[in-house]
This record gives structure tokens, C-alpha cells and sequence, in this order.
């Protein structure tokens, strides 16, 4: 069997996926179902940033720039998705191109940059 076989993982509704701040170790793409990406603001608020149903991606920042989880995600449907691994996805991302490798870390920290605007992380104090 290939160690780049992805797992499948079956999620109930309500279920956490994972939680704000975790640690990232695999990545997910919804393979039937949706999941709800959520954050906490400074104030407790819980705010729903987006949804992913068939097909998206979901879990990768914290892949790409080993940043702790940004926001939890939550089954919102019955929920399968396939299970990317991080070596799996390392050594995708260092196949690829240099410029593409650069451009993907660019996109996660000015995403991570807007999701702290609109719900600042009570989890990591902001950068100095």
C-alpha cells in the first residue's frame, strides 16, 4: 500500500473536527457532507467565517505555515472526508514550484491577518 493513500474519517453533526488554536497535523477535504469554520472573538463571540461542502479544502494553513488551528471546524451534515497527512502534503508542497511554494505562504498570512481583524484570536495574544 503507497503511504500517499489518504483515510477516510466519518463525522457526525455537531462534531468538532478540530478546535481554534490545535495543533495541525492533517488537513481535510469533504468528501460528502459540510463543515462549518468558525472563530472566537476577544469577547468569547463565536463568529462563522464559511462553510465547505463537497470537494473543499479545509486544515491546510496550519500545513503551510505550521501555525496553531486559525479557527475550529465543525460537521454541520453528516461528514466524510479524506485525511491528508503532513508528510503527504510536504512533500507535495516541496515538489512544487519555488514562486508557488512562496505565493501559497503569502495567501495564508494575509488570510490569517483578516480572520484576526474580523475575530481577533483570544487563543495568541497579536503580534508586537
Amino acid at each position: 500500500m503507497s503511504s500517499d493513500v489518504m483515510q477516510r474519517q466519518n463525522f457526525a453533526i455537531g462534531e468538532t473536527i478540530f478546535p481554534e488554536g490545535g495543533f495541525g497535523d492533517v488537513a481535510y477535504v469533504v468528501q460528502i457532507g459540510q463543515v462549518e469554520i468558525a472563530k472566537t472573538t476577544a469577547k468569547g463571540e463565536r463568529k462563522v467565517l464559511g462553510y465547505i461542502g463537497n470537494g473543499g479544502m479545509f486544515g491546510e494553513m496550519a500545513l503551510i505555515d505550521g501555525r496553531p488551528r486559525m479557527a475550529s471546524a465543525t460537521a454541520v451534515k453528516p461528514t466524510t472526508c479524506l485525511i491528508i497527512r503532513r508528510d503527504v502534503f510536504e512533500r507535495k508542497l516541496e515538489a512544487a514550484d519555488p514562486f508557488v511554494k512562496g505565493l501559497l505562504r503569502i495567501l495564508v498570512r494575509n488570510l490569517r491577518s483578516v480572520a484576526d481583524e474580523i475575530a481577533p484570536n483570544p487563543i495568541t495574544p497579536p503580534a508586537a
